[in-house]
């Protein structure tokens, strides 16, 4: 569940939650307060303020329906006390006058002082619908009446709204009280806990900043959230587990590094000390003649040379590794390509001994991106290493073109040694010879086939070797094909 979404819900339910319990609440203190005002004594009613109200008007307007349509019934006893009766249930007493002398007094109002009342109604004009105040809380209704003997009379009324009001006055505060009750413990609980559900993972989160900070980024922060929170929360782990792999990139770069210089520090200290060999010779006298003199002089032009391609092959590699050396890329036809350096390296005086083979499968053209001139690079630094270590009489190298869907694959494969399965996956690591001595008398600088490694992917492609002890190695690499629908030309 999204922020957003959790957010709409916890608003909704701070809004209808507080309404649905204030109206509960609100039901129980209407039937506690009010059940039995109505006189109906079972509590199964729940009569509301403004029935008892209206059942009060609906029976003094009967009474003032009698005053003026049948007077002579307020001279009947029995009426007067059924009448009294139903008044006395809504806390209301009635007292009938014949010729200012009382005819009749409910018993309700047998503890009123009648004619205090009645003096201050002549004084009193305060009047709301309940009838003129009088005392405050008594209400008094007055009717007029003429009997049929022609005597004149009053009919009155009085009403004691205190049983009511007293009621009222603890109803509406209580009423009041449980709504901000209701108010402020659901929105309180439904923060809480919406917070929490944000502060915990924050805490967590900063619990992991800290770790990190310590420099400890093995700590996991998992916070198992699909919402925003989760996914800060999964963006930050990635952040460090990507922090951790650099770290450990820029340790292992550093120790490359070392390893760089102490194998630069060997293949460049070999030929100097033969430099300074030499000279040491030719200034102790030891090359007294002009033959050895000239041998010494050839020795340290070779070592020099020796120097000087390695210095060129570490520059090229420097800048392969740090993406420095743009790529010309073009669409070629990589069959023809390779017809073409077979023929030159059949020409190569080095090659003479040696049997180079290239299978024509078919003619037609096989179209690649690539670079020409460094993919004519990769291809003799393979050949310069089957050349340097065949043992064999009958020495061979075969190329192989294989057509694929969205490469092309490209096999040389010797009749070499080849190489133990510990050390292939090694061949392709700068500096990296297969004998421990790193022993040069072959030759070579130890870059070649790294450089032809960082070529080739730098080509959008991959190199990779196969190779049995006594059978001979073999190497491949592949080259994206071009996108051209066209035929090459």
């Amino acid at each position: 569940m999204s922020i957003k979404t959790r957010l709409l819900f916890s608003y909704l339910a701070m809004t209808f939650i507080p309404i649905v319990l204030f109206a509960a609440i609100a039901a129980t203190l209407v039937t506690s307060f009010y059940k039995d005002i109505a006189g109906t004594g079972d509590g199964k009613r729940i009569p509301a303020f403004w029935e008892l109200a209206n059942q009060r008007q609906d029976l003094i307007a009967g009474v003032k329906f009698m005053t003026e349509t049948a007077p002579d019934h307020f001279m009947d006893n029995e009426f007067l006390k059924d009448t009294d009766l139903q008044l006395n249930r809504l806390y209301t007493g009635l007292v009938v006058m014949k010729n200012k002398q009382v005819l009749f007094t409910s018993p309700l109002l047998n503890q009123l002082d009648l004619e205090q009342p009645l003096q201050e109604l002549e004084t009193n004009q305060h009047q709301d619908q309940w009838g003129k105040k009088i005392d405050g809380h008594l209400s008094l209704e007055t009717y007029d009446v003429t009997f049929k003997d022609g005597t004149t009379g009053t009919v009155y009324l009085l009403s004691d709204m205190e049983p009511i009001f007293k009621e009222v006055r603890k109803f509406f505060p209580l009423l009041l009280l449980s709504l901000l009750v209701v108010i402020g413990l659901t929105n309180g609980l439904l923060t809480f806990f919406v917070s929490r559900s944000f502060i915990q993972p924050l805490i967590t989160l900063k619990h992991g900043a800290e770790q990190m900070k310590e420099g400890n980024l093995d700590y996991e922060v998992n916070l198992n959230r699909k919402d925003e929170i989760g996914q800060v929360g999964a963006a930050f782990e990635d952040m460090r587990i990507r922090l951790k792999e650099s770290i450990q990139l820029q340790i292992k770069y550093e120790e490359n590094r070392k390893e760089l210089m102490s194998n630069i520090s060997h293949d460049l200290k070999t030929p100097i000390t033969g430099i300074k060999a030499c000279v040491q010779g030719i200034q102790d006298g030891i090359a007294d003649t002009g033959p050895k003199r000239a041998k010494y002089m050839n020795m340290i032009a070779k070592k020099a040379e020796d120097m000087d391609l390695l210095i060129d092959e570490l520059m090229l590699y420097s800048k392969l590794d740090l993406k420095r050396l743009p790529f010309h890329l073009e669409t070629m036809d990589l069959n023809a390509y390779l017809r073409d350096c077979v023929e030159e390296l059949q020409l190569d005086p080095r090659m003479e001994t040696i049997k180079i083979t290239f299978p024509i499968l078919s003619n037609q053209p096989v179209l690649v991106m690539a670079d020409r001139d460094k993919l004519h690079r990769v291809i003799l630094n393979i050949f310069d290493n089957s050349v340097k270590y065949m043992d064999k009489p009958d020495k061979e190298i075969r190329l192989e073109l294989m057509d694929g869907l969205d490469v092309a694959i490209v096999s040389i494969h010797d009749n070499g040694p080849g190489i133990d399965s510990a050390a292939l996956s090694h061949i392709f690591d700068r500096f990296y010879r297969a004998d421990p001595s790193r022993n040069s008398e072959t030759g070579g600088t130890g870059l070649g086939l790294a450089i032809a490694k960082q070529i080739i992917e730098g080509q959008g492609g991959r190199v990779w070797a196969e190779s049995q002890i006594g059978e001979g190695t073999s190497m491949y690499f592949t080259l994206p094909k071009s996108k051209l629908e066209s035929e090459y030309e």
